[in-house]
This record gives structure tokens, sequence and C-alpha cells, in this order.
């Protein structure tokens, strides 16, 4: 038997494909735009630490986003460089990082096979899986106006999604409701990833960083809280439901956590005496 052609797209987040619309009774030949899975392999120091399936681009963002969030780094200055590297079979994202958290990750080393929308696969210990935040050190108010200026802005930000109807979004949001930042991938995870990384990578002043807010167009899970958390961030909104551990651990360490945001609703599961009606 014939070995199968690899189907992969390495190096575009988009691609076009024949479909068959039916619709009223009658079929039409189309052209529809596919979001794009591509592995992506995180390698730190010449070692291979994660394989993820995400959306080739900013893919930089992601590298440090990640670090961020798994705690292999504990600033952006500690990754001193990324190379992206396109091979055979996926994209290689060459870290290299301080020699100190290498030897730490070294200790911890796992392998992760990352799906989409992938949470904790892959750790080898409960205590590598539930790396529970810091306590938030500001106690920073928001507005109801804000948050829905915000969910109104992010729509028209999300040009994959309005390509593709198949990606998540996360964006950084100041105070006033004002989108900084968007980023989009096939998984959640990968978005909120990618977005920590262009916020650590910008030029941002700090005190804008502390006072705004994230908006994820996913579920709010623990890990997007411990993201969120880690980040320094004060406040969650995710337009669909949280789950009990993400909202238990965002009231510990002091996380405003808002799920089910729409315009003109939203549900306040943590911290409600943040955010101001007027």
């Amino acid at each position: 038997m014939k070995e199968c052609e690899r189907p992969l797209i390495l190096d575009a987040p988009l691609s076009l494909h024949e479909v068959t619309q039916w619709q009223d009774g009658g079929q039409v030949k189309a052209q529809d735009c596919l979001a794009e899975e591509t592995p992506v392999a995180l390698i730190y120091n010449g070692v291979s630490h994660a394989v993820m399936l995400a959306t080739a681009q900013d893919l930089e963002d992601f590298a440090l986003g990640f670090s961020l969030s798994e705690g292999i780094v504990q600033s952006a200055s500690e990754l001193y460089g990324v190379e992206l590297q396109v091979q055979a079979n996926g994209i290689e994202l060459h870290c290299d990082i301080a020699s100190e958290r290498f030897m730490q990750l070294k200790d911890r080393r796992r392998t992760l096979a990352g799906k989409t929308g992938c949470g904790l696969c892959g750790a080898e210990s409960l205590g590598q899986a539930m790396r529970y935040p810091e306590p938030l050190k500001a106690a920073v108010t928001f507005t109801a106006a804000g948050i829905q200026l915000g969910l109104k802005a992010i729509q028209a930000q999300q040009a994959m999604q309005q390509q593709t109807g198949a990606t998540h979004a996360s964006a950084f949001v100041l105070a006033d409701g004002t989108v900084a930042i968007v980023r989009e991938d096939v998984g959640r995870h990968n978005a909120l990833d990618k977005l920590i990384g262009a916020l650590h990578r910008s030029h941002m002043e700090q005190g804008q960083r502390a006072n705004g807010f994230i908006i994820t167009t996913s579920r709010a899970s623990f890990e997007m809280v411990q993201k969120t958390a880690t980040a320094g961030v004060a406040m969650l909104v995710a337009v669909s439901a949280p789950t009990g551990l993400a909202v238990r651990v965002a009231e510990q360490c002091g996380l405003a956590l808002v799920g089910f945001a729409r315009q003109n609703r939203y549900v306040v599961y943590s911290h409600n005496e943040r955010i101001l009606d007027a």
C-alpha cells in the first residue's frame, strides 16, 4: 500500500479548501478558508521539552508566553532568543534560556504531547500539574462599562475567526475598554500564552499593564486562571463558563473572574467588589 502523503501545512496559519455547500436543496462548489494546526516543538538549550498543536503565527510571542506560564523562566529577560526552524514534520522553536533556569528545567523535565485545547496533559506528577498562582498584590478596580466596551471591540479584531470560525482569541484590554493587543490560535491556552508573550515584549507602560484585564473567547478553566494571575493581571473575562476549581483559585489569589460575558450581561464569580457599576 502506498504511504499516505503527510497533510501538514507548516508555515501558514490559513489555507483554502474546496468544499461543497448545501443550501435550500441545492449544492454549489466553493472555497472555504480553514485555520491550520501545526506541530510546534519548544526546545530549550538544545533539549526538546514540549510539542503543541498551534497556529503558525506569533510564535515568538508563544515561546515567551509558554515559558513564563510554565515557570520555565521567571522573567522575559531570561529568554535570550528564539530561533524558528521549519522541519519536514513541524516547526521547532529553539529557545536560549539562562543556565540556572535550564538546570531547573532538567530537574523536572517532562515530555508534553499537546492537543488542541490541551490542558494538563503530560505532567509527571500532581505537583507539576497544580501550580497555584501567588496572591495578586494590586487590588485594581474595573468598570462594567470597560468590560462591555472591550467585549464589543474584540469582535472586530479577530481576523482569523472572521475568516475561519475555528479560532480562539485572548485580548489585553485597558481599563477604559480599549483593546490593546489580540492574539489568536486554534487552542485557547495557546492564544493566552501568545498574548502573555506579546504583553511582555510590548513597550506598554507598567501602569497600563497593571490596570488592564484579559478577555478570552473560551471557557475559564484552572489553567486560564493560573496563567492570567501568574502574568500579574487582576481580572479574567470569559465568554463561556468557568470551572469550580477555577473559581476557587481565583477567589484565593485575588483574581476577579467573570464568565458568560456578552453584550449587556455577565456573571461575576469572584471578587465582585473589584467591578464598579458606574
